[in-house]
């Protein structure tokens, strides 16, 4: 019963997080502390439940890449660029995690992706996409709706942000994806397929590192690891199917209600 519950979860999991470019772990973690209070798993720490969690998204961002690669919607160069930020940050951002009491800076940041999830409705690729031209790194797609669109950032400024966005996303465990998904596509204007494909390659690359440590210091519950890949691999594939088919509007609504459900989610735990 408990094994059939993980596959679920990890589908769910699997299916939100590459649908928006959020990983997944922001389901497995609560999900998995959640059923041991309900002693339908055994006795779960958190600190078991976040190294489970990175082990799982592993295989979770590599279905979801193989699956967007096909599309050729993942940018390599600009995922390989922001992962030089963002996985220092979320380094950094975890050791914070364990010597700061996050009561009130979760209240904070859960307002503040509310406010993200608003910002997002007012993002306007086409208008402003001749401004990234004159960038050092530009890129054009073309959009389910047979728009080309111009993106476009400097290295150095990407890699800054980037920074930033890993370390608030180690700070607060709710995983990077859930701020470089916007910041690409409100900063760099990256189009809401791509941004959401590239977040899942560097979801991937960075819960390969995050994940060893955990593995090492043995909070890995394996049982519960292997009853949730199953489920995650599948609805990661799941996800990038249904991202693949809807409209680029489509996305940013999805994207905007996961992180407003997000922002509730930990402002509802600088309460309890």
């Amino acid at each position: 019963m408990e094994y059939a519950l993980l596959v679920s979860v990890g589908f769910l999991a699997g299916t939100i997080g590459s649908l928006v470019g959020l990983g997944g772990g922001v389901i497995i973690v609560p999900s998995l502390l959640f059923l041991s209070a309900m002693h339908w798993l055994p006795h779960v720490t958190p600190q078991l439940a976040v190294g489970t969690s990175l082990v799982v998204i592993i295989f979770n961002g590599l279905s979801s890449t193989l699956s967007y690669m096909k599309e050729k919607m993942v940018d390599y160069q600009s995922g390989l660029l922001f992962f030089i930020g963002s996985g220092p940050g979320a380094i950094i951002g975890a050791w914070v995690n364990n010597i700061l009491s996050l009561q009130h800076f979760s209240l904070y940041f859960g307002l503040f992706l509310v406010a993200v999830s608003f910002f997002l409705s007012f993002n306007k690729n086409n208008a402003r996409s001749s401004e990234r031209k004159a960038f050092p790194i530009t890129r054009t797609y073309v959009t389910n709706e047979g728009e080309t669109v111009t993106y476009g950032y400097h290295p150095f400024v990407a890699i800054a942000i980037s920074f930033v966005v890993g370390f608030f996303g180690g700070m607060f465990g709710i995983g990077g994806g859930s701020l470089m998904v916007p910041a690409m596509m409100i900063l760099f204007l990256f189009p809401p397929h791509v941004a959401v494909a590239t977040s899942m390659f560097m979801i991937f690359l960075s819960s390969l590192v995050s994940s060893l440590t955990h593995v090492f210091m043995g909070n890995v519950q394996w049982l519960f690891a292997l009853a949730l890949i199953p489920g995650v691999w599948f609805g990661a594939k799941t996800g990038a199917f249904i991202n693949k088919r809807l409209r680029s509007k489509t996305v940013v609504i999805v994207l905007r209600i996961v992180l407003v459900l997000l922002g509730i989610r930990l402002i509802y735990e600088s309460f309890s």
